[in-house]
Parts: structure tokens; sequence; C-alpha cells
């Protein structure tokens, strides 16, 4: 899909990955609605976009694992600028290190990470049936295919968002609805260093594997990526191709990956 003169919404816009790819997609000619739990990020994001182009981005904010505030979402995309073409599921939570996560955290993590992703596709995908076309690009993360020592919520409804965006594109991929979904491992972003960190055990840990595993990259050069698949058309996005190599060998072997993992876990536990 060309995204010159198409709508679109981006979730978790207010900086980050969000941020990058709701600038990358007003250069190359869309016009966008850029949502944020953080208004004042969401903001500053269009305020930035704006100042060189003009009237083609406005900013929103709430939570957008809620299915009023999509469709929030949606009809203000369609008040300024008209029907959505893409919508990224972007927002995103690292959640909450290892078996000690309650129901409450399991809850919020699958409903970011997961529910959120499943409540726009129900809003948007029908009309995107009939229209012949539309594009839903899903934010998961290399943890959604290898599994990310450290946070069980996260790495568990990562893998889940894979999953939804697999079947999306299975179900309507010949039906008009193209699907994309990111995978990456490091990005400099305040999901992988927040401002607020503290040590905190398998948190730590979760966050040294990130940063020891390869190339921390920049949100704009990840947005880069992204707007080419989506110019491809193409379902997998690998802004660190060695995700692809990991994830062969863990197909290959499993029993083998797993205790390659524990390995690598222990060597960070170490360190």
């Amino acid at each position: 899909m060309q995204v010159a003169g198409k709508v679109a919404v981006v979730t978790g816009g207010g900086g980050g990955i969000g941020g990058a790819i709701a600038r990358a997609l007003v250069d190359e000619g869309a016009r966008v609605v850029v949502a944020d739990l953080d208004a004042a990020a969401a903001g500053t994001v269009v305020d930035k976009i704006v100042a060189d182009h003009p009237g083609a981005a406005v900013a929103a904010d709430g939570d957008v694992s809620k299915t009023e505030i999509v469709t929030d979402l949606i009809t203000l995309a369609e008040k300024e600028f008209g029907p959505v073409d893409l919508y990224f599921a972007n927002a995103g939570i690292t959640g909450t290190p290892g078996l000690g996560a309650d129901d409450a955290a399991w809850d919020l993590s699958l409903d970011v990470n997961l529910r959120a992703h499943i409540r726009a596709a129900q809003l948007l995908v029908p009309g995107w049936v009939g229209r012949g076309e539309g594009y839903f690009v899903s934010t998961a993360s290399a943890a959604g295919l290898l599994t990310q020592v450290g946070s069980a919520t996260y790495s568990v409804t990562k893998h889940a968002a894979v999953g939804f965006a697999e079947w999306l594109s299975v179900t309507y991929g010949d039906r008009g609805v193209k699907v994309s979904c990111l995978c990456p491992q490091g990005v400099n972003t305040k999901l992988l260093f927040p401002d607020d960190s503290a040590p905190d055990g398998l948190a730590d840990i979760g966050a040294k594997a990130v940063t020891t595993a390869g190339e921390i990259l920049e949100p704009a050069q990840v947005a880069a990526d992204v707007l080419a698949a989506i110019d491809d058309e193409r379902f997998l996005v690998l802004p660190h191709p060695q995700v692809l190599d990991m994830y062969r060998r863990k197909g290959a072997d499993y029993d083998r990956w797993l205790r390659g993992m524990r390995r690598y876990q222990a060597s960070l536990q170490e360190g």
C-alpha cells in the first residue's frame, strides 16, 4: 500500500516508535491521528509534525485498550481527514516480572498488548472488507517470537499479539486487508529506558537481555522499516535481522534453544 493520501491512526504515538511512525507517515503524504495515554506527549509530537505539515495531524488521548476510546479515535479521524485506511496498534507496556504478577497485572498487559489490537480490528476490519482495502499494523516484539527472560506478562502477550496478527492475515488477507507485524529487539525508547527505572531483579535481567542482544536502534530507523514493509505489503517487520536467524534456530531444535536461553539467563544473573 502507498501511504500517500491515506488516513492513519497511530496509538502509543506520544514518542518512541509510535511518534516516529506518525512523523514518517506524514512525511510520505498521509494524515494521522496521534493517540497516547499521555495527552501532552501526543500534543508535542503533533506540534512538531504540523510545524512542517500544517493540518496533517491531530492529537488525541485516552486508554486505547477500551473499545469506546478506539471508537472515538476512528470518529475523530473520519471527521478530520476521512475513513481510516491504516491502524497502528502500537501502544504497549512492559508488564510485571516473574510469577509475582497478580490478576490485575495480567489483565492490564492483556488489555494493552493484545485486547487493544483485537478491539480495533473488530471495529475496522468489517469496513475494510466492504471497501476492499485496509491495513493493520501490530507492534509486537522479538519477545513475541523468541520469548524474553524476565517478564512473563510481556512475553506471553507479545506472543499473543503475533498470533492475532497472523490470524488476521490468514483470515482477511485475500479480502483486501493487509497486515504487518513489527518485532524489534532493542529500540531507544522509554519502554526500554524508563525515566523512573530502578533495580528490580528479573526486570533488570530482562532489560539487560535486550541491551546485550544486539544494536539499540533509533525509533526513526524502525519507522522507516515499517513503512518499507507497508509499501511491500510484507507481514513480518524485523529491524534487527538477527532475530530471524534466532527464530529459525529455535524452530529447528526447540529443546536446544530452551537450554541455551536458560544458560543465557544464568549469565545475565551472574553479570
